[in-house]
């Protein structure tokens, strides 16, 4: 019998997937029977797909720098020939940070931001779904944040580039969920990944972040793995344009 869950033998690629939110996600969806493509600017990503290979799994590596429009474009092309031509998922997990005073900012620092978290997931989103609508399905899963919701301390690029993700999510949503994608984004609450050593280290700031947190616990990759694999999946196939919190219950303090 089968399950409305059931996404064995779909076919995906997952963006910043050598380690943290990403791999969390990739691993989660290559347990339930998916054939990722990992997308990385870590040259290690390699190694990684090769540790999943090892341990039964179907799973590619593509080393590209998403901030550069040729390289992308050359990436996805080699995605989809890794999976024989279809594209069944898609999630944007790459992202990176800049931090400085808002008065400070550079305006290169700025651009970099924009472009990695905001720009590729445009034209990422795009790519795939030209693929997906020529099949008539498809599920597009972007990565926004809390800073989708709120402007953060000493992060005005990465607020900007979050709150625009979560905005166009639900433009993609209104054109195409009549044609067989869903597109809909995950916004993790504060996850115990890289990005946030600085943070988890600050024993103030921690503080403050768990005392918010009803859950009283930092989220893992782990965590938004089940709520990526919902969006996959059958499950989720009458839910569009949405943004789903992952944060413990961040948002309801």
């Amino acid at each position: 019998m089968s399950s409305i869950f059931d996404i064995s033998g779909k076919k995906a690629i997952v963006t910043g997937a050598a380690q943290g939110l990403g791999n969390g996600m990739a691993a989660g969806l290559m347990k339930e029977g998916v054939e990722v493509v990992l997308f990385d600017i870590n040259p290690k990503v390699k190694d990684v797909a090769e540790g999943f290979v090892n341990d039964g799994y179907k799973c590619h590596a593509v080393v590209v720098n998403l901030g550069d429009q040729a390289d992308r474009e050359r990436a996805f092309d080699e995605a989809l020939e890794m999976l024989g031509g279809r594209l069944d998922i898609i999630v944007t997990a790459a992202g990176i940070q800049r931090r400085h005073k808002s008065e400070e900012f550079p305006l290169e620092d700025w651009n970099l931001v924009l472009n990695v978290n905001l720009t590729a997931v445009f034209a990422l989103d795009q790519l795939a779904a030209r693929v997906m609508l020529k099949q008539g399905s498809g599920k597009i899963i972007n990565i926004a944040s809390m800073l989708s919701y709120f402007g953060g301390f000493t992060v005005p690029a990465y607020a900007a580039s979050k709150g625009g993700v979560a905005q166009i999510t639900k433009a993609f949503a209104n054109e195409w969920a009549s044609k067989g994608i869903n597109v809909n984004a995950i916004a993790p609450g504060y996850m115990a990944t890289e990005m946030n050593v600085a943070l988890i280290n600050d024993e103030v700031r921690n503080t403050e972040i768990l005392s918010r947190i009803p859950a009283k616990r930092w989220g893992t990759p782990e965590d938004v793995a089940g709520v990526a694999c919902f969006l996959a999946s059958p499950a989720s196939d009458y839910l569009n344009g949405a943004i789903i919190p992952c944060d413990g219950g961040y948002l309801s303090r």
